[in-house]
């Protein structure tokens, strides 16, 4: 699992948002990497290439627009996102195959 970096004082200040920011004080001790303070992301802690790129589910998303497309995909790795465009009934219609497929759909 990767690291959750947070933002220089989020917990001091209420405006700040718990989202990564970087530091660029003059005089700041995380900026600096003092012991003590809050690690900053770099380099090593980069997800294992194998997982990059991947839903959190494990699977590869994969944007499906028609039945052939939903059918041509490999159930063990990858996992359908259904197009906005697609209507109501062939919505269900692919639902339906994909269960059959045992395909998973990641926006039912």
């Amino acid at each position: 699992m990767k690291k959750k970096f947070k933002r220089q004082e989020y917990a001091r200040y209420k405006k700040l948002g718990i989202k990564w920011r970087r530091p660029r004080g003059k005089t700041s001790k995380m900026r600096r990497y003092e012991a003590g303070k809050p690690a900053m992301p770099s380099i090593g802690y980069g997800s294992p290439k194998s997982e990059r790129g991947l839903h959190p589910s494990g699977f590869k998303d994969i944007l499906v627009r028609n039945m052939s497309e939903l059918e041509n995909l490999n159930p063990e790795t990858e996992a359908g996102r259904i197009s906005a465009s697609i209507g109501k009934k062939k919505k269900e219609m692919m639902l339906n195959k994909a269960s059959e497929l045992g395909i998973k759909i990641l926006n039912k």
